[in-house]
């Protein structure tokens, strides 16, 4: 019943406060929270609504992303708190304001530290995915496996989210990369880009900042469809507050990521 319902209020939230203001925002409806940051008031509405509803099912404390840009401590219940859900309202919240259709509205629930639930809405194409710790993940309600990928390295295609890295560190990556087939600039929608490795659009994604609304839901997603979502020096991921920890790699087979890593990382051969 969890499942079911924290799905219907995504998508509720989003056609009440996000869709009818797609490509539709007035003047003074998109603010800058931070310098190359905005905020609209369909994120600031989405989440008044999601985190109400929330915690009707839940009473729980909610860290949400507009919330922790006015209260940055709010993100320590992550660490103090035996449960908490996540919400990220608009999720690709520059894509939306560009009227771009890369955005979506997500949450997850932790416990003890490890994300047991998440939910992507993505309102443009109607799409839900879901995903339950232990008991897999779905598509609008179909069972999620990630394709088996091509055993040669040289037919991988993925992404590089390095633009906080130090210069050096953005280098070596890419030029590591030269390994792989293709790489995709990203969506800049951790909504949209998660999927995209459970349905094999994708192999891989190298995050570098992770705040935990945009990276729960889909870790959880790509993990209980057969994939692997984890730190650098190889722990599975956990979401942490903001600045805590950085670096995450996601893989839609775990041997796969092992063979990304020491390419990417280390620069090994892909032979």
């Amino acid at each position: 019943m969890l499942m079911e319902k924290v799905a219907e209020i995504l998508a509720e939230a989003s056609a009440e406060a996000v869709e009818p203001r797609f490509r539709a925002l007035a003047a003074g409806e998109v603010m800058e929270k931070a310098p190359g940051e905005v905020v609209t008031v369909a994120d600031r509405e989405a989440e008044q609504i999601i985190s109400r509803r929330l915690r009707e099912l839940l009473p729980v404390p909610v860290v949400g992303e507009e919330a922790v840009s006015a209260d940055p401590e709010l993100a320590r219940s992550l660490h103090t708190e035996p449960a908490v859900w996540l919400v990220d309202p608009v999720d690709g919240t520059s894509n939306f304001v560009a009227g771009r259709p890369d955005f979506a509205v997500m949450a997850a629930l932790v416990r003890a530290g490890q994300t047991v639930a998440s939910w992507i809405w993505q309102p443009v194409t109607g799409t839900a995915y879901s995903a339950e710790l232990g008991a897999g993940a779905w598509r609008d309600g179909h069972r999620l496996t990630c394709p088996p990928p091509a055993a040669e390295p040289e037919k991988w295609r993925g992404v590089l989210k390095s633009r906080f890295l130090d210069p050096a560190a953005h280098h070596r990556l890419r030029a590591n990369a030269r390994a792989f087939d293709h790489l995709d600039p990203g969506r800049s929608s951790a909504g949209i880009e998660y999927p995209l490795i459970t349905v094999g659009e994708q192999d891989f994604i190298l995050y570098w900042r992770t705040l935990p609304w945009d990276h729960a839901p889909g870790s959880l997603l790509v993990s209980e469809a057969g994939g692997r979502s984890a730190r650098l020096d190889g722990l599975p991921y956990r979401p942490e507050a903001p600045g805590c920890q950085e670096g995450l790699l996601v893989a839609a087979d775990p041997e796969q990521w092992e063979r990304i890593h020491r390419i990417l990382l280390d620069g090994d051969s892909p032979a």
